[in-house]
């Protein structure tokens, strides 16, 4: 299931970013914890998903932006979010 909901794919791009900058390298699959709407919140619960790049040049100019820091990386996420999207897996 493709996420197309622009609140939920603001933190997509967040997290897309931060797993980026820690991991020194483009990350085709992250982790965002599950939205509970009532009862107990689990911290290890969480939804996977896999990113989908669409051109590689664009893969390879977000790797290039990941040495240059987290605002670096946060405006070429921005730049190309149409080429970056999130596949919910079950």
């Amino acid at each position: 299931m493709k996420v197309t909901d622009p609140d939920k794919l603001a933190l997509l791009y967040e997290r897309f970013k931060d797993v980026c900058l820690v991991e020194k390298e483009v990350w085709l699959e992250i982790f965002l914890p599950r939205e509970v709407s009532k009862g107990m919140v689990l911290t290890n619960v969480q939804d996977r998903y896999e990113v989908v790049i669409d051109d590689k040049e664009i893969e390879a100019t977000l790797e290039a932006n990941i040495p240059l820091g987290g605002k670096a990386l946060a405006a070429a996420i921005q730049q190309y979010r149409d080429h970056v999207s999130f596949i919910k897996k079950g």
